[in-house]
């Protein structure tokens, strides 16, 4: 009945005041009882943060009803306690607020200490030793900005903390902060103390290669562990490597670390793997760059860095059902990192449907504010939907991040031109031949921007002739090299220089043009022989589509129509009209999240 009831819970309630119940002043505590404290710092060690969440909440309730319940030092660990788990629960702004209040706590108790010394108490010993540390606590509370992406409050929590008291993750926090705001004489030394204390820290090695500081230097700051620890020999190859890469040294970059992953020891290493996959497509070499990713895929089903360049990479063939597949398996590792958002942009992007692919690409720029493909995806979009304005905001926010990456560049100047801004286009791939060196590369995009200028057609083929004694391979100074042969009708020479750049690649839109050359010289059977060989590598190339379809209803090639079908010859996806993306603009208007300059 209900009396019995009443008499249970009163029962319950005096236990559990008794629990809690401060101890007699005389002892502060016994040798071998623990009071409720000591319980929740337990719980929170073993990691039981839910239940230390609902114990801590109503031991502060019991403080703030009664403040002699609980000693300051005791208030302090609760609120930090507490504030920890909400941390875990990502509740970044809340645990803040705990935080801040257990920092208060800590003044306060530093100043009580100050006015009341030390009684000499035997059990005030082990309880000033389990403090929570203050330092933990603001590296916790600028964790938390980071979160709420507030990096200028995380930045003035850790700048607070004397520079003798930073701990190592406190340096590298602070490195990465200060980095990210442009700040780059504090980053480096932030990252110097990091390496000052663990010599093996190697992405503060990275941070400082990739701020300019010389390799040399770097390597010299672990040359005593290199010296000291066994197999460490490797070490000093790797520095040498790293600096080339963020110096832009593609190929030199390339060649160090293939000498590193032939080594016995470091074989198989799925981020050298990564790594030299990146540097191919860099350097444009896409092939190998598939295969690389292929192979450190292989060794690693879980690997999710660099995923979003190989799903660029296959959108670009036209594998659109193995990007898909990509996507899918990247969303089941994780749905928290860009690169599956990216994936499934540049299926998307490549299949036309532009407003779906802006969404995807603001989605992964949400999640990582410094992914470079998810701003390269999402500029391509917004420049492919006619705003163009909007699209080079994000290709040079792509810049800044990506010096060294030659797309960053491209897709900024393919804005400039598309806005008829040739003086600007050709300033920045001025600009860009001289910043990364002269290679296949910067001379073909130099010679795009001279190609839509009557007056610099002859620049354009003495840089392209340049750029193909390089890299007689290279499908775009090839593509280009077509398009001023096309112009100028010299359709022998095309077809030459076609076949002899597919002798040992075979690629989409060069079979493609080569058909279009073949129609142009009535090899009616050869033409429609190369469309069927590039609709097979892209089943979705609509100008293969439509030179079949001219050949099928046997009409002959005007001047004009040949002009119009060589007209834009990296046609491969990147740059499209805006079919398809009409029917899905209002689905994915209202979800769009903008990429905001700070």
């Amino acid at each position: 009945g209900a009396p019995g009831e009443a008499a249970i819970l009163e029962s319950s309630l005096r236990s559990f005041y008794r629990l809690f119940a401060p101890l007699p002043p005389l002892p502060a505590a016994l040798p071998g009882r623990m009071n409720v404290i000591d319980h929740v710092r337990d719980m929170a060690a073993a990691g039981l943060h839910s239940n230390v969440r609902l114990l801590s909440s109503l031991l502060l309730t019991m403080s703030n009803n009664n403040p002699e319940l609980f000693s300051p030092s005791q208030k302090y660990q609760l609120l930090v306690y507490h504030a920890d788990s909400l941390f875990h629960d990502k509740e970044y702004r809340n645990a803040v607020s705990k935080y801040t209040m257990a920092l208060q706590q800590k003044k306060a108790l530093s100043k009580t200490s100050k006015v009341r010394p030390s009684t000499g108490n035997s059990a005030s010993t082990p309880q000033s030793q389990c403090l929570p540390s203050e330092i933990e606590v603001k590296y916790k509370m600028a964790e938390c900005y980071t979160m709420l992406k507030q990096d200028k409050d995380a930045i003035a929590i850790l700048d607070g903390i004397p520079s003798r008291q930073r701990t190592p993750k406190i340096n590298m926090m602070l490195a990465n902060l200060y980095k990210k705001a442009g700040q780059e004489r504090p980053s480096v030394t932030s990252y110097k103390e990091v390496l000052r204390q663990c010599p093996l820290a190697l992405d503060a090695i990275l941070g400082l290669l990739s701020l300019s500081v010389k390799g040399a230097e770097v390597a010299s700051m672990t040359m005593n562990v290199i010296q000291t620890v066994p197999n460490l020999d490797w070490l000093s190859v790797w520095i040498k490597a790293y600096a080339f890469v963020h110096t832009g040294d593609n190929s030199r970059a390339i060649n160090t670390i293939c000498s590193l992953e032939k080594k016995s020891l470091l074989r198989d290493n799925v981020d050298l793997l990564g790594s030299l996959a990146d540097l191919y497509f860099r350097a444009g070499d896409n092939k190998n760059s598939v295969l690389k990713f292929e192979q450190a895929q292989m060794l690693d089903p879980y690997l999710i860095k660099g995923m979003d360049v190989y799903g660029y990479l296959l959108a670009r063939e036209g594998r659109l059902e193995d990007v898909e597949n990509l996507g899918c398996r990247l969303f089941n590792i994780s749905d928290q990192h860009a690169e599956p958002w990216v994936v499934s942009g540049c299926h998307s992007f490549y299949s036309k449907r532009y407003s779906r692919a802006l969404y995807l690409g603001a989605k992964a720029i949400q999640l990582n504010s410094n992914s470079v493909q998810a701003l390269l995806l999402k500029g391509a979009a917004l420049r492919n939907m006619g705003r163009v304005q909007e699209a080079i905001i994000h290709f040079r926010e792509a810049i800044r991040l990506a010096p060294c990456r030659l797309d960053c560049y491209e897709g900024l100047i393919e804005c400039y031109l598309a806005s008829n801004s040739i003086r600007e286009a050709m300033v920045m791939a001025n600009n860009v031949y001289k910043t990364l060196g002269a290679n296949a590369q910067t001379l073909t995009l130099l010679a795009t921007v001279c190609l839509e200028d009557p007056v610099t057609q002859e620049k354009a083929k003495t840089l392209l002739d340049k750029a193909l004694t390089q890299r007689p391979d290279y499908i775009k100074a090839v593509v280009k090299k077509a398009e001023l042969l096309s112009r100028e009708q010299k359709y022998e020479d095309g077809i030459a220089l076609l076949r002899n750049a597919l002798a040992n690649q075979s690629d989409c839109v060069l079979h493609r043009i080569l058909g279009d050359f073949l129609v142009a010289v009535n090899e009616y059977q050869e033409a429609m022989d190369q469309y069927s060989i590039a609709l097979s590598l892209d089943p979705n190339d609509q100008k293969s589509l439509e030179g079949m379809q001219k050949m099928e209803k046997e009409e002959s090639p005007t001047d004009a129509t040949q002009e119009e079908d060589v007209d834009d010859m990296e046609g491969s996806g990147e740059e499209g009209d805006l079919e398809g993306s009409d029917s899905e603009a209002a689905q994915w208007a209202d979800q769009e999240q903008w990429f905001g300059m700070q």
